[in-house]
């Protein structure tokens, strides 16, 4: 069980290395990039499909957005300079929050 935990925030952070990928791909126009962005979506999901069997869909999808969404604000602030106000990093923590608090009541922990 412990390896599903361990694939889940694998493929969490699989998320946001696509998501790079397919902005340098540009609309898929450079095929290097668009390949690369391909092959991480398709690794990415099949992680997650994984570990769907052991968590079941509703907590590994959770945590999987959850850790990409937080792992591509990060992407976006610090590669992109998007902005990083109060209220956006205050939304990041509740995402956060949400991701723990599932954990904790979680009956496959």
């Amino acid at each position: 069980m412990e390896i599903a935990w361990i694939l889940v925030v694998i493929a969490g952070f699989l998320e946001p290395c696509w998501v790079f990928t397919m902005e340098k791909s540009n609309s898929f126009k450079d095929l290097k990039w668009g390949a690369l962005t391909m092959v991480l979506m398709v690794f990415d999901l099949y992680l997650l499909s994984i570990v769907m069997q052991t968590l079941g869909a509703g907590l590994s999808y959770a945590i999987w957005t959850g850790i990409g969404a937080v792992c591509t604000f990060l992407l976006g602030v610090f590669v992109y300079k998007e902005s990083a106000t109060f209220i956006r990093i205050s939304f990041i923590f509740m995402i956060i929050a949400g991701i723990v608090g599932l954990n904790l009541t979680s009956e496959v922990l």
